[in-house]
């Protein structure tokens, strides 16, 4: 069944994680453009003042305090948007928290936390949109990373669970399309993103992570979303990186490795101290922020993924991303 998605000033839209970094920016983009936004986070005051801001320029929304983690509190969001809406048009699981320290030292019990919010919070997350996006169709966003397809070092455990994202996401898209739902599946996959995921990750290296460069905007990531929400697509890279790491590391395992063991122990560290747990166990302490610390350049546009997102753009997406590999192996060639 071909799936029809409507334009955003149509729409009703659900984002998870809306109170911080990727999902704040979507939720202004999306209400900016006409559409009425859920946002879901757990910090509710945090969530509010985000929440006025939107509404201060204009945009309908309505914020909704729920830990995506928790079996049960995302049906309870969808009863919400049905007993409000009547309807719902996308639904983006954004909501994701960092852990940084060797695996053999980031005690179980964080490991397992991490998990639950972002791989089974992935899964609470569809199982309470599905039944109400196959009543008239829409889009199920799914926000991964690149480290769903390589794996850092210090990062291991979200690695892992952007894996798993990826894998439950990829098996969830065949089984709709089996049985011909009009659900469009799509994961988005960014590279490191200058947002407050850094400051609000559990650290275990005695200093806050940083964002290993070339770092984008958030807004990269969000635009990104939104042209998912309006034509079906199956997954889609934010930032070059994102499409080039993963496919070096695909044709020269071994090397790459050995590599990311040289430079990306040192390069996600950072020089500000840890603050304690961060955001795996409670909600930050913060203001809404779309952006974080992070002061070097910051890549406001991605013009690969602006290439890829246009069908006519494609060749020129190629082109780029085979100037990006050769580079790459090159430089690899010189370690």
């Amino acid at each position: 069944m071909a799936v029809r998605l409507k334009r955003l000033g149509e729409q009703v839209m659900v984002v998870t994680g809306a109170s911080s970094g990727i999902g704040l920016v979507t939720a202004r983009l999306a209400a900016a453009r006409g559409a009425r936004v859920v946002m879901v986070a757990r910090g509710g005051a945090t969530l509010e003042q985000a929440a006025a801001e939107i509404r201060e320029g204009g945009g309908a929304v309505m914020p909704v305090v729920a830990d995506v983690g928790e079996p049960g509190a995302l049906d309870r969001v969808a009863e919400r948007v049905t007993a409000e809406f009547g309807r719902l048009d996308t639904w983006v699981n954004n909501a994701g928290v960092g852990l940084y320290g060797r695996l053999e030292e980031v005690p179980l019990e964080d490991q397992r936390r991490l998990f639950e919010t972002n791989f089974w919070g992935v899964v609470y997350g569809c199982r309470a949109a599905l039944p109400l996006l196959r009543r008239q169709g829409g889009a199920l966003i799914n926000i991964g990373s690149v480290e769903g397809d390589l794996s850092m070092p210090l990062s291991g455990v979200y690695a892992a669970s952007k894996h798993a994202v990826k894998a439950y996401t990829d098996a969830l898209r065949m089984e709709l399309l089996d049985e011909r739902a009009p659900v469009a599946v799509t994961l988005v996959r960014p590279t490191a993103i200058g947002t407050p995921f850094f400051e609000h990750a559990r650290s275990y290296l005695g200093v806050e992570p940083a964002p290993p460069p070339p770092v984008y905007a958030p807004e990269t990531v969000a635009r990104a979303i939104l042209h998912c929400a309006q034509h079906p697509r199956r997954s889609v890279r934010v930032g070059a990186p994102a499409k080039v790491f993963p496919t070096v590391g695909a044709l020269a395992p071994g090397l790459t490795e050995r590599v990311m063991a040289r430079t990306m122990i040192e390069a996600q560290r950072g020089d500000r101290p840890s603050r304690g747990s961060g955001a795996l166990h409670h909600p930050p302490r913060d203001v809404a922020r779309e952006r974080g610390w992070y002061d070097g350049r910051i890549r406001e546009r991605s013009a690969y993924t602006a290439a890829v997102l246009r069908p006519g753009r494609t060749a020129l997406a190629a082109v780029g991303v085979g100037l990006a590999l050769a580079w790459g192996a090159r430089a690899m060639g010189e370690e």
